[in-house]
């Protein structure tokens, strides 16, 4: 300022345009536009939303589909592991679990800690391994003995894991493990073949607003993402983050869960209102399984009955499905379902139909309504002719 005392007052500011700037630039990244408490979804209108609390300390959001009455009632529950991870149970999810309980199942899910109207953790307590003694402490919550569990995705994931811990196998009937991710650390890091083409592409990129756009979250998201910020960074808070993350934020990711052909009829998942994603509890619950080591030698004393579903158009790494398969000699068939991608039931066509067919199948011991394939000796030739 006392340089430019004999200039005129415009050229007097110039040395201040940086400051403006930077200050401008850093009031866009460090004040936030989103509640910093976590705002959590309204109740669904077609069910009941329960609040258990476990003995882990989480406490879960709880919906239950009674079995319909016209259909002869199975006694064993059934309980969904949606996928995510730490995301909540999507509109076209409650649809099929809706189907299921029409066809005399009695139907449980519950949204993982930190996911929809579950509480949220404090963010070192977001692991794999809590997530599979939630399932445990859910089970046990229940009190109806032992459960037949579905997992989907990241789902399959808890699942697997927990049948490769004999204390929580114990308290499981059936599974089956529906379009898994990695199981482990080794099986992570397998770089190899996926499914038919994707969506991914292909379909109109999805509409709405998205936090993306807004400087503080494109940035915050944006390190977590390259691993440059950790997922429990001071930037934002976690609730922040989850009220701030919309369906639009997650891009490419729903196309890739669709075929090809299906690109541009990909139906809506969620609603504005029920989505939720914790994209940095997400984050560091993927992080844990990265981290942690082989479950193989422990998945391989396995005995509870197990289903593996693997869908044409995967986008998932195909040998994160068969390093199951090839790991668990509890697996008594494998149903490849063709026309799918990853979000097998998907209202499409006669999709939910037949998932429902192969499930309740095995749920009942009865013949499978697809070839068993690929079997453990078929590994080989199907990661070579599915690519």
């Amino acid at each position: 300022m006392w340089r430019g005392r004999h200039r005129t007052w415009p050229a007097r500011l110039v040395p201040f345009l940086p400051v403006l700037v930077a200050a401008a630039l850093t009031a866009a990244v460090c004040i936030p536009t989103v509640p910093t408490t976590r705002q959590y979804p309204p109740a669904l209108p077609f069910v009941a939303t329960q609040h258990w609390t476990l003995t882990t300390g989480s406490r879960v959001a709880v919906y239950h589909y009674p079995p319909a009455k016209a259909r002869p009632r199975h006694p064993i529950p059934l309980v969904y592991l949606n996928g995510g991870p730490v995301r909540g149970i999507s509109v076209l999810d409650h649809q099929f679990l809706q189907l299921l309980a029409r066809q005399g199942y009695d139907v449980y899910a519950y949204e993982q800690a930190g996911g929809g109207r579950s509480d949220l953790l404090p963010m070192d307590q977001y692991t794999i391994s809590r997530s599979v003694r939630d399932l445990a402490a859910f089970v046990d919550r229940l009190d109806k003995g032992k459960a037949d569990i579905l997992g989907f995705s990241s789902g399959g994931v808890v699942l697997t894991r927990a049948l490769a811990d004999p204390r929580v196998a114990a308290r499981l009937h059936r599974a089956i493990i529906a379009e898994p991710g990695p199981m482990d650390g080794p099986t992570a890091h397998i770089t190899g073949h996926k499914g038919r083409k994707s969506a991914r592409g292909l379909a109109p990129a999805p509409t709405g607003p998205r936090s993306t756009h807004i400087p503080r979250y494109a940035v915050a998201f944006g390190l977590m993402r390259l691993g440059l910020l950790t997922p429990d960074t001071g930037l934002i808070g976690q609730a922040e983050g989850d009220n701030a993350f919309t369906a639009a934020d997650l891009g490419s990711d729903t196309a890739s869960a669709y075929c090809a052909r299906d690109a541009h009829r990909i139906p809506t998942e969620d609603t504005s209102q029920n989505f939720s994603f914790s994209p940095a509890a997400s984050l560091r619950i993927q992080q844990t399984v990265k981290d942690s080591p082989s479950i193989a030698s422990q998945l391989r004393r396995s005995r509870t009955p197990a289903m593996l579903l693997i869908a044409e158009c995967s986008s998932q790494v195909r040998q994160w499905a068969t390093a199951v398969l090839a790991n668990d000699p509890g697996i008594q068939r494998t149903q490849y379902m063709p026309g799918v991608g990853h979000h097998m039931w998907n209202g499409l066509d006669d999709n939910n139909d037949r998932a429902v067919a192969v499930i309740t199948a095995f749920l009942q011991d009865k013949p499978a309504p697809l070839p068993n394939y690929p079997t453990r000796d078929e590994i080989p030739s199907f990661l070579h002719d599915h690519k």
